[in-house]
């Protein structure tokens, strides 16, 4: 197999080839047809996720059809084509997984962070972990809905059924959320960085009602806001953005710090929550409820020994939609 490898944070993957791997007991072996770059990924190459299990491969947006399957695996068969997502394994008995959050599960595994990923020609995976995808669609294409779709998802699912819909940095997820809202009936108003008129145009071409500047007020109070971009100081923006009795979801796994702001912009029942990981039932209700809704995913694919550039193009925003490894 050949994988793009992390020895170190800060420092470029290196191209590798390594051993072939097997399945162990409750696993697949997956042939990689696709792996999208997420921002989370960027977080771990950089280090501001700590304690990655290096040396590592990353990648969590995982597409590929199984070309083994471990002792005792009964549900999946040879040849299917699955998605692996970032939650790789739960420990199944700690209070979390046992109230059904085993998004906050204590002893969790998470792919391209504590286990290899997809950043690869092929990546083992628990086959309890993994979604049955059918033929739908394109490798390339579903693989942004692995990560940026299914957080998204959740992200819109805690946020509420508010119609107005602030969506903060028009990334992946927010791309893919945007089409799923307005099939939900909702009124999307998409925040970009400053000055950045290509994000504004791809957001109103997806049919939000408005796009603007983080730094810019809507031109209604919102119902709900959804932070993607790790930027803290997006917080107090989108209290002051949101309605009386409005919500604030920060969806990402890192965050930089967020500023003090006057206790006014929470005020007024408005609430401020984040979402953690998923769970596999979300991804289940996720995949069968866009089925039907026609999402396209705007992806620009890369070889996989330009891992490096991609990541680089991600963190300078260097394109609309998400990027995504072809192996």
């Amino acid at each position: 197999m050949h994988a793009m490898v992390l020895h170190k944070t800060g420092e470029p993957l290196v191209y590798c080839q390594l051993p072939d791997r097997s399945p162990g007991p409750g696993q697949v072996l997956i042939n990689v047809g696709a792996c999208g770059v997420c921002r989370t990924d960027l977080h771990v190459v950089d280090g501001e996720l700590s304690h990655p299990h290096l040396p590592l491969i990353p990648g969590h947006e995982i597409v590929g059809r199984i070309a083994a399957l471990g002792a005792g695996v009964t549900q999946l068969s040879v040849g299917d084509r699955v998605g692996v997502p970032w939650l790789g394994q739960t420990c199944g008995h700690c209070g979390y997984c046992l109230s059904h959050r085993e998004n906050l599960c204590d002893h969790p595994a998470f792919t391209g962070y504590t286990i290899d990923g997809g950043f690869a020609t092929s990546v083992i995976a628990n086959a309890q972990y993994v979604f049955l995808l059918g033929e739908s669609g394109t490798d390339e294409s579903l693989a942004p809905l692995l990560c940026a779709g299914l957080i998204g998802w959740r992200a819109l699912s805690i946020a509420g059924p508010g119609k107005r819909l602030g969506l903060y940095g028009f990334g992946a997820a927010a791309h893919i959320i945007t089409q799923v809202a307005i099939k939900q009936g909702r009124d999307v108003f998409a925040f970009s960085r400053p000055g950045d008129t290509d994000a504004c145009s791809f957001a109103k071409e997806l049919g939000a009602i408005w796009a603007g500047g983080s730094d810019e007020s809507p031109p209604e109070p919102l119902d709900v806001a959804i932070i993607f971009a790790p930027v803290g100081a997006l917080v107090p923006l989108a209290l002051k953005a949101v309605c009386k009795g409005g919500r604030v979801v920060c969806a990402g796994i890192h965050m930089s710090d967020i500023p003090s702001f006057p206790y006014d912009l929470l005020w007024e029942e408005r609430s401020l929550v984040s979402v953690a990981n998923l769970t596999r039932e979300d991804g289940i209700e996720f995949f069968e409820r866009v089925a039907d809704m026609n999402i396209t995913t705007h992806t620009r694919g890369y070889p996989l020994q330009e891992a490096n550039q991609a990541l680089a193009d991600l963190r300078a925003g260097a394109f609309q939609g998400a990027a995504v490894l072809i192996p």
